[in-house]
């Protein structure tokens, strides 16, 4: 447990850990990081280029953003037509496309979209206008859920009621599974989020452990941190064995943030949910329960779309599954940029693509 930031960047110590790493690997090895957050650090950090050739760090579908369907997309731009409709988005949203346009393409053209930076904007938007309904478009796992859960619940003390959510959050065990359970599977271990396991503890991740017979580490986000539980990862499948680690201590706990769950617990309760590449997984996403409907905007909306269209040539659903990787597209670097994407991974700043065009090229 150290104390400051600087030393978990230790560039000496980090290479310390590379070389342990690549000392104990004598067979190939594939990691999954189902975090998007992980993705980025550890291609911002050259982490790939060091735990040397045996070892495969393959993203996962932890990108929320990402994993949102074209469908949902396309509710959202739904919504977004409806007369004194205000849609309320995080910024990575706004440029996801749908079957036909974006957010910011619906903006550009008279629909009123609002980025904002956390859903209390959202309630604060709400109580200065209350001739227009505010539309909160919840996305995010375990981390972000118990915020609008929170939020839902303030509204109702508050009697803000031209506030509304679209619940589009998603939960990561069963889709984990989804990806484990593919016949095209080859994952041997995962590095598990360290953002969610905060909310959630490590207990989560136990039926995935066992009933899927691999190892799970919980990781941070700082150079020290990946290398760590890339050297724990590798330890265990050379010795064969399976194991839950948690190796983001100052921070994760066996049985997380129970406030939080327990907020969550009162205002969702799961429901199918559909992911991008990985079709609808049951119990896998978040629905507002009965007793908040007021707040839910699909009580006040019909926002049923015709059959979506994929973006041609796209693989975002197979990089997300982690079985090819932005490499494998066509369209990668040079049709689907960060200033035009084409897909979803390449719009997230938590995006596999994105973070390959800004660090691996």
């Amino acid at each position: 447990m150290l104390r400051y930031l600087d030393e978990y960047r230790d560039a000496d110590v980090c290479k310390k850990i590379a070389e342990k790493i690549r000392c104990i690997s004598t067979k190939p090895f594939n990691i999954m990081e189902v975090c998007g957050g992980h993705t980025m650090a550890i291609r911002k950090n050259g982490i790939h280029s060091l735990v040397g050739e045996n070892i495969n760090l393959i993203s996962g579908p932890g990108c929320p953003v990402c994993v949102t369907s074209i469908r949902d997309i396309d509710r959202v731009l739904k919504l977004a037509e409806a007369k004194d409709v205000v849609i309320c988005s995080f910024g990575d949203m706004m440029n996801v496309p749908g079957s036909d346009t974006s957010l910011s393409e619906a903006r550009a053209l008279g629909a009123e979209v609002k980025t904002v930076y956390s859903v209390n904007d959202v309630l604060a938007f709400a109580k200065k206008d209350p001739g227009k309904r505010f539309i909160f478009i919840s996305i995010g796992f375990e981390t972000t859920a118990p915020l609008t859960a929170a939020a839902i619940i303030r509204a109702r003390e508050e009697k803000i009621l031209n506030f509304n959510v679209l619940a589009l959050n998603k939960t990561m065990p069963k889709a984990i599974k989804a990806v484990l359970g593919a016949e095209d599977c080859n994952i041997d271990a995962l590095l598990g989020p360290g953002h969610v396991s905060t909310i959630t503890g490590i207990n989560m991740y136990k039926p995935v452990v066992y009933d899927m017979g691999i190892s799970c580490c919980i990781s941070g986000f700082e150079p020290m941190d990946l290398l760590r539980s890339i050297f724990v990862l590798t330890d265990l499948f050379e010795k064969d064995r399976i194991e839950i680690v948690n190796a983001y201590e100052r921070v994760v706990c066996d049985e997380g943030n129970l406030k939080a769950l327990k907020i969550m617990e009162t205002v969702f309760e799961p429901v199918t949910s559909e992911w991008r590449g990985l079709g609808d997984i049951e119990g896998s996403g978040l629905k507002i329960r009965n007793e908040y409907s007021d707040f839910d905007a699909e009580n006040f909306f019909d926002i049923e779309v015709p059959e979506t269209k994929e973006i041609s040539g796209c693989i975002c659903g197979e990089i997300l599954r982690g079985t090819k990787t932005p490499e494998n597209c066509s369209l990668f670097g040079s049709i689907c940029t960060p200033l035009s994407p084409k897909g979803a991974c390449m719009v997230s700043s938590e995006g596999t693509c994105a973070a390959w065009y800004k660090y691996a090229r």
